[in-house]
């Protein structure tokens, strides 16, 4: 039995998750924003024609959009997540192997399946997948996890929407004018390593030296040559790995220049920080939080700071993160600037302790897990941020929610959103 893997992705995710319900959407050029409506981080085709590029700021491309009829959203990740769900539902009637990589890629083992039948199944998958849950998708197979990839990313330009990789020499006819660029792990600081050696497609860095790309590029270089020879490096994960980090930073709608300000903006993300923590069984020892001007504030003068503060003990408790979140605001606040984002960040996450009195200090971690508890209770019961402490401030709270002004309806996880049928 021969090691293949399918890679199955939606086609201009979070905007075809919007057509579903909206079909006078077809055909119109439809991007996604960021949080706050900030850049454009999914485009249609027809957006992507109109020079749209992935991150466009949309107060940059406001005015082509309203020229030209593009239809703009905010993100909605909830809709998006469930409907991520019920595709990855699906996938598990066509293998048993499954690795979510993302809300919109997910990896399957086809590998008993015998190679004539694949592309045949790859079909059947994906034409079930629009039936039934309305979302375009694209197939790719190779024995490896970046062959995979790459047959994905070039079943993109084929009718079929479907292309395996298993045979060899179909492998080297596609990757002799694949861009290295386009390759899944080479990033722009790897790009421009290969460029300056004359490396441009992914047949070249197919045939690279091992021991050239880990020099390059360092072992996940080197790795990446083994794939596209088809030595398999990456194991599929049927199981999701234990999260690593964590963050929370946001852009404000209007330059942050007090100080108050940003402490409430800070704690309001410290708060949303211990929430996501709580949820997935997590606990952090320390974080870090960073502040920034605008580089497009060309006049203005410009301040990048961060600063990590450990916590003696790790936590999933809003008010302590707030507390340290607040230290670190102390120590990086300079007045005289117009700050444009914030947030707060965290990794190397761990299981919170026992809740326990602490033996050094005054926390009650027993009772403040009850009242993380309480307040996540109400949150998820009457919408987020309706129990919040009191120092992101009653008065700011709103102001430093992230913005979806252009929110389509929540269609799938809200019963007073459902969709009208006439």
């Amino acid at each position: 039995m021969t090691r293949a893997l399918a890679l199955i992705d939606g086609n201009s995710f979070y905007c075809s998750c919007e057509r579903v319900f909206d079909p006078r959407l077809e055909r119109r050029p439809v991007i996604v924003l960021s949080n706050n409506d900030g850049c454009a981080v999914a485009r249609t085709a027809e957006a992507k024609a109109l020079g749209i590029g992935m991150g466009a700021p949309y107060f940059k491309i406001r005015a082509l959009c309203e020229r030209e009829g593009v239809v703009a959203f905010s993100s909605n990740y909830a809709l998006y997540g469930d409907m991520s769900r019920r595709m990855n539902q699906l996938y598990q009637q066509f293998s048993p192997e499954i690795e979510i990589y993302s809300i919109d890629e997910s990896f399957l083992d086809v590998s008993p399946l015998p190679a004539t039948q694949r592309t045949e199944w790859a079909a059947d998958l994906r034409a079930t997948t629009r039936q039934w849950t309305g979302i375009p998708t694209c197939v790719g197979i190779g024995p490896t996890k970046t062959l995979a990839k790459l047959a994905n990313k070039a079943a993109k330009r084929l009718p079929a929407g479907v292309l395996d990789l298993s045979d060899e020499q179909v492998r080297r006819e596609v990757m002799a004018s694949f861009p290295a660029a386009d390759v899944w792990g080479l990033g722009r600081a790897s790009q421009a390593k290969l460029a300056s050696v004359g490396i441009t497609t992914a047949a070249q860095v197919r045939d690279m030296d091992p021991k050239l790309a880990r020099h390059l590029m360092t072992v996940v270089g080197e790795r990446i040559v083994h794939e596209l020879n088809g030595r398999a490096c990456i194991e599929l994960e049927a199981v999701a790995p234990t999260r690593k980090g964590c963050a929370v930073t946001r852009s404000f709608g209007t330059r942050v220049t007090a100080k108050i300000d940003m402490e409430q903006a800070v704690a309001g993300y410290a708060t949303r920080l211990g929430e996501k923590l709580r949820r997935h069984g997590l606990a952090t020892d320390h974080v870090t939080v960073f502040m920034h001007t605008s580089p497009f504030d060309e006049e203005g003068p410009q301040r990048s700071v961060s600063m990590t503060i450990d916590i003696p003990e790790a936590t999933n408790d809003s008010l302590e993160l707030i507390r340290v979140a607040r230290r670190a605001v102390d120590g990086l606040w300079r007045s005289g600037f117009r700050y444009s984002k914030a947030g707060i960040i965290t990794d190397d996450l761990v299981p919170p302790p026992v809740p326990q009195r602490a033996l050094f200090d005054n926390l009650d971690h027993e009772r403040a897990a009850k009242v993380m508890a309480a307040m996540d209770e109400a949150n998820r019961r009457w919408g987020r941020a309706t129990v919040v402490p009191a120092a992101v401030g009653v008065a700011m709270k709103s102001a430093f929610l992230t913005k979806f002004e252009r929110r389509s309806p929540r269609y799938t996880t809200r019963w007073a959103e459902l969709p009208f049928v006439r």
